[in-house]
């Protein structure tokens, strides 16, 4: 799941489906409220802990994070030299999803389509949209920490994605994840120098605040989703099924960066040295063309992923 999470276009709540254990993700986080907190004052932590089943999200985020700093790292290599290949693992992991969660919905009747078709257009929407320049503000960084744990709790919605929209995804799960890991590594080694280093101090603040507005996030939309998924589950499920399928948009792996230019043509680049982009250009592939036969072994490399996590779920349910 994290390193799902990290790419955009990928929603990590959608191995949390396949693999079975989405709803009691939901249901566990949602779990964490004021009667969880006044039960670990009255009755210590035990009672808290079997409450919140904290052993499952305990495993499940030290999981995200070991990912952060281990296959996220790999992952940015990966993105930054082979991105049309591993666009095209996570395309055919969404494709393979959206086939097993369309087998989850009992039945389609008007009421389900119709939310099918809001999930859909919400998706191409948020497809077509340009991305914005980068914002350290706190308050902005705030709100993106809240927005982006979507792609966790909800399939479908990329929360990485919509951080290229607002314009920080770079910022915040790059540059901060990566002064994290750095500064981590200097604390083993008892080297304390990072300190005086302003743009590693102010990138370790911005994680911070990033980090309460993912907490605040996951709070938020798992109380949502918790009641959404236990009074209208069919509605809820025909809604996903739309965003997976609009979200098959944002990850196509034939396309090419737009990237935006002064009046004398030159690319602009932001705080960090990146190239700002403007928009995906998106385009069919050439069937004669062995680099598309190239990309589609990793679309089915994908969905072979899915296959297994499908099966693997299966198991434990």
């Amino acid at each position: 799941m994290g390193a799902a999470n990290k790419v955009p276009g990928v929603s990590g709540g959608i191995v949390a489906l396949v693999a079975g254990f989405y709803e009691e993700l939901i249901y566990s986080l949602q779990k964490i409220n004021i009667k969880a907190f006044v039960i670990l004052i009255r009755r210590g932590w035990r009672p808290f802990y079997q409450y919140t089943n904290s052993r499952f999200l305990v495993l499940l985020f030290s999981g995200v994070i070991i990912s952060y700093f281990s296959v996220s790292l790999i992952l940015d290599i990966l993105i930054k030299n082979y991105e049309m290949q591993v666009l095209g693992v996570f395309f055919g992991m969404i494709l393979a999803s959206l086939y097993f969660v369309y087998f989850d919905l009992e039945k389609w009747n008007f009421k389900t389509l119709l939310f099918f078709l809001i999930g859909l257009s919400i998706g191409l929407v948020i497809m077509l949209s340009k991305p914005s320049s980068e914002n350290d503000g706190l308050l902005f960084v705030l709100f993106c920490g809240i927005i982006s744990v979507s792609g966790m709790t909800l399939p479908g919605l990329s929360g990485s994605f919509l951080l290229l929209l607002l314009g920080n995804y770079t910022l915040l799960l790059v540059d901060a994840v990566n002064a994290i890991y750095y500064t981590l590594m200097d604390l083993v080694q008892l080297n304390f120098k990072f300190v005086e280093d302003h743009s590693r101090m102010k990138l370790l603040l911005l994680a911070a605040i990033f980090t309460a507005g993912s907490i605040t996030g996951l709070v938020l939309f798992s109380n949502i989703l918790s009641y959404v998924l236990k009074k209208f589950k069919q509605v809820t499920l025909a809604t996903i099924i739309g965003f997976i399928a609009g979200s098959l948009g944002v990850i196509w792996p034939w396309r090419n960066k737009v990237f935006v230019k002064n009046k004398s043509g030159e690319i602009l680049y932001n705080s960090l040295g990146n190239p700002i982009i403007e928009y995906y250009d998106y385009y069919f592939p050439d069937l004669s063309n062995t680099k598309f036969w190239f990309i589609t072994l990793f679309i089915i490399i994908g969905i072979l992923i899915v296959t297994l996590l499908e099966k693997y779920g299966v198991q434990k349910k």
